[in-house]
């Protein structure tokens, strides 16, 4: 693309071949007269919201050009700002603005500095941004007042400077009276703030803060993304309250303060679920370790009582308790690391890949009486690099070894040729 305009200085035939391009791109460049330069943003607007940009740029210029009044000069600036913006060319996009600005108009000034001060920050140019989002303070208008001390709070944090950003934080959630109407722009600003605020206080471990933001965005307007992090502040009011009663030492100082077993154990349960729903399984293991290792032995009953509560019981043989099974071990390794799906997964891999082994030769009607035990001896040796798959070849040993009253199955059994 050059950057001149106009046809080439060399000679061809009186009749050119046609070109795949818009008929509407070889526009007339000579300057119109002011009075036009209204009806030229129009036609350039209609233009650039079909998808014509060059010819929408081209027309916007020549409404630039007929150096009309203020205002028709400040629309066809924004106009040539926006459309060479979603060309590509931003420099010249960001220059259309920047004389936008200049006019002072009160409709389009502010949007020009919006469009500007935006442009800038995606450019990482942040010292500029914030020299124009003071500018746009000062064209007045509280929907504006509200998106420049949005930008500025972004440009004071990233700065480090958390004083000044959180004054202009509390500026752009600043509501006004309940008998005024607020604008779209104004609303939108609101929630998008409150958003982006009530993350970052979450982030550094303050949820009454958060939750303050939330509930000022929500007041405005409903936003899916504002109920979540509403959420995210109850599950971090409720952390607290859960930790500061798992948390509670059992010793001879707090005795009168310490919760019962049952509420402890309860407690360890809940606060160890909700480290995992925050992302957190190595510090939802280390709650259900502390319960488990408690120094108290009803306590530490309790919390193992609700890790243990969702295994299924065996039923009883003759009205006696049966044996724990060898794979309990297993299952509160799982709940409390928060890998019940990862050991579950496990568990169908290995009953697949046996199931299959067994079945290709009954499928195949295998009769011979090796090929069947090598199939079957395959199919037991295929749990044995798992870490729970010496405790399935164990206990059988031992099942065996109670049944014939002495151990007949070789040391190295299933795994040893």
């Amino acid at each position: 693309m050059t950057t001149t305009s106009g046809s080439s200085a060399r000679s061809g035939p009186a009749d050119p071949t046609p070109q795949a391009t818009d008929p509407d791109d070889a526009g007339d460049t000579a300057v119109p007269a002011a009075g036009e330069a209204d009806d030229l943003c129009a036609q350039a607007q209609d233009l650039a919201e079909n998808g014509h940009l060059k010819r929408a740029a081209k027309l916007y210029q020549q409404a630039v050009a007929a150096n009309p009044r203020p205002a028709v000069q400040a629309r066809a600036l924004l106009g040539l700002a926006v459309v060479q913006d979603q060309r590509g060319d931003l420099a010249a996009a960001r220059e259309a603005a920047r004389r936008a600005l200049a006019t002072g108009d009160a409709r389009y000034a502010p949007r020009a500095a919006y469009h500007l001060a935006l442009s800038l920050e995606q450019e990482g140019a942040h010292g500029e941004a914030a020299r124009v989002w003071h500018r746009l303070l000062d064209l007045g208008g509280p929907a504006y007042s509200a998106v420049a001390r949005y930008g500025l709070a972004r440009e004071a944090e990233l700065r480090g400077e958390p004083e000044e950003a959180e004054e202009h934080w509390e500026a752009v959630l600043e509501l006004p009276p309940a008998d005024q109407a607020i604008s779209r722009l104004h609303a939108t600003t609101v929630v998008e703030a409150a958003r982006d605020l009530a993350g970052r206080l979450l982030e550094r471990g303050r949820p009454d803060a958060a939750a303050v933001a939330v509930e000022r965005g929500l007041s405005v307007g409903d936003d899916p993304g504002l109920r979540l992090l509403r959420a995210a502040t109850h599950l971090e009011r409720a952390i607290a309250d859960v930790g500061a009663v798992a948390d509670q030492p059992a010793n001879e100082e707090t005795q009168g303060a310490h919760p019962e077993p049952r509420t402890s154990g309860a407690a360890v349960e809940l606060l160890a679920g909700l480290l995992a729903l925050r992302g957190e399984p190595d510090s939802a293991e280390q709650v259900w370790r502390a319960g488990l290792d408690s120094r108290d032995r009803d306590t530490a009953e309790a919390v193992r009582e609700r890790l243990r509560r969702p295994f299924a019981q065996l039923p009883e043989e003759g009205g006696e308790e049966p044996p724990e099974p060898w794979w309990d071990v297993y299952l509160e390794e799982a709940v409390a690391t928060s890998s019940a799906p990862a050991l579950a997964g496990e568990l169908f891999a290995v009953i697949t890949q046996m199931h299959a082994l067994l079945a290709v030769p009954v499928v195949e009607g295998e009769a011979r009486p090796a090929a069947l035990r090598a199939a079957m001896e395959e199919a037991l040796r295929t749990p044995s690099e798992l870490v729970w798959g010496g405790a399935v070849h164990a206990d059988f040993r031992r099942r065996l070894s109670a049944a014939m009253g002495e151990d007949v199955l070789p040391e190295n059994w299933p795994d040893g040729r």
